[in-house]
């Protein structure tokens, strides 16, 4: 609830408090819960999260009692901010000399007052948790009172925040801005610490960002509102065959066309799609959506009995395609119901079917275009779209996304200012990849940036003159698809490009290195799960300083994949104990609820409500994640845990390997009978046991982590996502493993 505001509660004159009280409640919706949580009297020490100028006059709106606040002693070199300081009353504190300021806070602390500090020490211009100081621990155990963590979520974007790297200059909200602020327990100064502020910040930001109500909004109807908001704008470039440009307002018209006859002639919930990234994939997917219909984009790449099970575990009969794509995949298990997206356009009544409907986005708001195809408001946790896993380390399994994650992990991927709508992206993974799917299909159209698509990864020729001629200035894409880029490009045709940001797969080290000598770009790393929608982690580059009192911020470190994205939370526990050592688990709005029709991994796949990752990582004190490798990529070996990957880049290191035309060693674990697992080395190259065995113990690695089985292969298998394939090494290694037992 909002508190009103017409007595005297703070320390500012009553007009003034008033006057301030008004303009917030004007500007904003402020909600609360936890906010009994606050003691009625006696001292109290609030830590809050920090994303703007206006943090203290919302948590003030939200909270009964007076707060006197303590801020950064160097805004004081500017007047405005000097007078707010005086009149406000707030506690001036600086690193040079906190002493002074610390005492301050703590004799307010025990003359009974609210005193609030912001742990981070100042206000983040990333727009994520930064580092946690160690000051407000000092404060509370010297006054010995207790201590309540507070996040507020919705501010980030406003004018008064760092969102888009800048203040003030950028355009004002037209509607109040909702914002929630989620109070923690009142904890005792002797339980508090630096980890446990952490977690409390990020656990109560994602209850906080639970609340914001464009989550409970229809996917279709937020697609279909944000074409018809700009009309004449360029959407999507298609680089298929030749160029084709569409703008908002001809994707609007030919998804609501199509989606019409799709509400008619298709009884099935779910609607298979098999097309590459273009033109196609975009009114396909929001013309089912519009329709009413959960899209779900196969893998086509995948094995026949593999694509089998999934068209029968989503119960689809219905497929839309294209017939050249039908003539490049005879292997595909096509349904009889297979459609033609061009026939099918053509049958709506083709581009004249579709001239009222661009009028329509053309002369009419943005609502009411929705409303014209009946679309309802909320989703919310209704199923919006299915993906299949890759079935990198084991079956395929159907990934439920809804409308509330896809949403939500949008929303979180716009928080970080690095997809604007001024960008232009290159769009060439396939849809049926998670980051495909929502951050080159959904994002895009929601957000109002362009994309060029590509149709395939592999077309490393394609996407760079795609790049050049579009003066793309966004590249995504596996480091498996980025390395040829790398080999191909002259400097000066990727130019354009102001960001490169890749994932599926952890960024070599010479990938990295390679592209910031040649093209002088830092390669973002990010992370993230088919379960996860997928965006969980991503780097980015650190944020500008603009002004005298900013101070420098990290928006990314080497081998880190990136801070947590707003709204989620995170633990790292052990994979047997649940104890505090290396297990990765997720919480939040973009963390999916379960599995297809498979309840047995579902409950598997959670515990205690959170998502367990089945990856082993660990956080830095600045909030950065490390991915130190899948669990499945450990072997136990008489009693040891060996990781795989570590082995791995080891012998790339000893031997001096080249990995620019792909994956030259992959080790597997296989069942031993005397030490429980025995490690099996996949190589393309002609390596021999003696000489692994001198290098790697050479190098100080144990006796265990030194393979027992050398097999030589024509090619590490690989996944159409650019991913390894985990499941196809391992029963090449099991292969190995047979014929060297038997022989």
């Amino acid at each position: 609830m909002l508190y009103p505001v017409l007595r005297r509660r703070t320390h500012l004159p009553y007009l003034l408090e008033l006057f301030a009280s008004l303009v917030a409640r004007t500007l904003y919706r402020v909600r609360t819960s936890g906010s009994e949580n606050i003691p009625s009297t006696g001292g109290v020490l609030i830590i809050a999260n920090h994303i703007s100028y206006v943090d203290v006059i919302v948590l003030q709106l939200a909270c009964q009692r007076p707060i006197r606040f303590v801020g950064h002693q160097g805004l004081r070199r500017n007047a405005f901010f000097n007078w707010c300081f005086e009149i406000s009353g707030s506690i001036p504190i600086s690193a040079e000399q906190p002493r002074s300021g610390m005492k301050a806070a703590v004799a307010a602390l025990k003359a009974g007052e609210v005193v609030c500090v912001c742990p981070e020490g100042h206000i983040s211009r990333t727009g994520q948790l930064m580092e946690i100081q160690r000051g407000f621990e000092v404060m509370a155990r010297q006054a010995e009172v207790p201590v309540v963590a507070v996040a507020i979520d919705g501010l980030w974007g406003s004018v008064f925040s760092f969102a888009g790297n800048k203040y003030l200059w950028k355009s004002p909200r037209l509607m109040p801005t909702p914002v929630f602020i989620a109070f923690g327990a009142a904890t005792p100064a002797a339980k508090v610490s630096v980890e446990w502020a952490r977690r409390e910040l990020l656990d109560l930001g994602r209850a906080a960002f639970d609340e914001r109500p464009v989550l409970k909004r229809h996917l279709g109807r937020e697609c279909l509102r944000g074409l018809a908001k700009h009309p004449w704008r360029v959407q999507a470039v298609d680089r298929t065959v030749g160029r084709r440009a569409l703008t908002c307002g001809q994707l609007y018209a030919a998804a609501a066309v199509l989606s019409r006859r799709i509400r008619a002639t298709v009884p099935e919930r779910r609607v298979g799609i098999v097309l590459p990234p273009g033109a196609g994939a975009f009114i396909a997917n929001l013309a089912v959506i519009a329709a009413g219909k959960v899209p779900v984009n196969l893998n086509f790449t995948s094995a026949r009995a593999g694509l089998e099970a999934s068209l029968k575990l989503g119960g689809i009969v219905t497929v839309i395609s294209a017939d050249l794509v039908r003539t490049k995949l005879p292997a595909f298990p096509w349904p009889e119901r297979t459609l033609d997206l061009k026939a099918e356009l053509e049958a709506c009544g083709g581009k004249r079917a579709m001239l009222p409907w661009i009028l329509a986005a053309w002369v009419l708001p943005n609502q009411t275009c929705a409303d014209l195809l009946g679309l309802p408001t909320r989703g919310d946790r209704e199923e919006a779209g299915l993906l299949f896993t890759s079935g990198s380390s084991g079956e395929p399994k159907g990934v439920v996304l809804t409308h509330r994650n896809i949403l939500a992990n949008c929303a979180q991927i716009s928080s970080l200012s690095i997809l604007p709508e001024t960008c232009s992206l290159l769009g060439c993974l396939p849809i049926f990849h998670s980051f495909g799917f929502t951050v080159t299909l959904w994002y895009p159209v929601l957000r109002g940036c362009q994309v060029v698509t590509v149709p395939s990864p592999l077309d490393t020729r394609k996407i760079i003159d795609a790049i050049r001629e579009e003066k793309a200035t966004v590249l995504i894409g596996a480091p498996t698809f980025v390395r040829p880029i790398l080999k191909k490009a002259l400097p000066g045709e990727l130019r354009t490009l102001d960001l490169v940001v890749t994932g599926a797969e952890k960024l070599p080290d010479d990938l990295a290195r390679g592209f910031m000598e040649t093209f002088h770009l830092d390669i973002m790393q990010g992370y993230g799960l088919t379960e996860t929608t997928p965006a969980s982690c991503i780097c980015q580059p650190h944020p500008p300083v603009v002004v005298s009192t900013n101070e420098p911020q990290l928006g990314r470190l080497p081998g880190a994949v990136g801070r947590m994205m707003p709204g989620m939370t995170a633990r790292i526990v052990d994979p047997e104990t649940l104890t505090e050592t290396g297990m990765v688990l997720f919480r939040g709005a973009n963390v999916f609820e379960g599995y297809l029709h498979d309840e047995e991994k579902t409950h598997a796949a959670f515990r205690d409500g959170w998502f367990i990752t089945g990856d082993l990582g660990r956080f830095d004190s600045h909030g950065f994640l490390y991915i130190e490798g899948r669990l499945t990529r450990f072997s136990k070996i008489g009693g040891e845990m060996v990781p795989h990957g570590t082995v791995e880049n080891k012998l790339i290191e000893l031997f001096d390997l080249d990995q620019s035309a792909g994956y030259v060693v992959v080790v597997v674990g296989v069942p031993d009978a005397s030490k429980g697992e025995a490690l099996v080395l996949l190589t393309t190259l002609d390596l021999t046991s003696d000489q692994v065995r001198e290098k790697l113990l050479g190098a100080g690695l144990p006796g265990l982590w030194v393979p027992k089985l050398i097999q030589r292969v024509e090619r590490i298998p690989v996944l159409g996502t650019g991913k390894l394939d985990l499941k196809g090494c391992r029963e090449l290694a099991a292969q190995a493993a047979r014929a060297t037992a038997k022989a």
